[in-house]
C-alpha cells in the first residue's frame, strides 16, 4: 500500500457533539472558541439534532492545515468534557470520516450511509 500525500488535505473539520444535558456546555465552549480562536477557525451552524453522518446535535469548526496543530492542541486542553469528532477533508469523504478520523472524548457511531447521499 502506498502512502497518501498529506497535501491532499484541503482543511479539517472538528464537530463538537452534544445532547440535551450538555447543550449549554456546548454553547459555552462555542463562545470561548469564538473569542479565543476567531482568527484560526470558522464556526458553523449550531445543529440541535442529527445532521448528515452526525448522530446527535453538533456544530462544526473548519480549520486550515496551517492552523490545525494549534487548534487541535487548544481543543485537547479545553473541550470541557464534550465529545469531538475530527476529520480531514480530501476527495474521499468516506475514508475521511471512517478511516482517518480522530476523537476527543467518547466515540459515537456515525451514519456513514449519509455520505453516499
Amino acid at each position: 500500500m502506498s502512502a497518501l500525500d498529506p497535501q491532499q488535505i484541503r482543511d479539517w473539520h472538528a464537530h463538537v457533539y452534544f445532547d440535551a444535558a450538555r447543550r449549554e456546555r456546548a454553547w459555552a465552549l462555542r463562545a470561548r472558541i469564538a473569542t479565543e480562536l476567531s482568527e484560526r477557525v470558522r464556526i458553523g451552524r449550531f445543529n440541535e439534532g442529527p445532521v448528515g453522518p452526525h448522530p446527535q446535535g453538533s456544530y462544526e469548526l473548519a480549520i486550515t492545515p496551517a492552523q490545525f496543530g494549534f487548534v487541535l492542541s487548544w481543543l485537547v486542553l479545553n473541550h470541557g468534557g464534550l465529545d469531538l469528532f475530527i476529520h480531514p477533508n480530501t476527495d474521499d469523504g468516506l475514508r475521511d470520516h471512517r478511516d482517518s478520523a480522530l476523537w476527543l472524548g467518547h466515540m459515537h457511531a456515525l451514519k456513514l450511509d449519509a455520505l453516499n447521499e
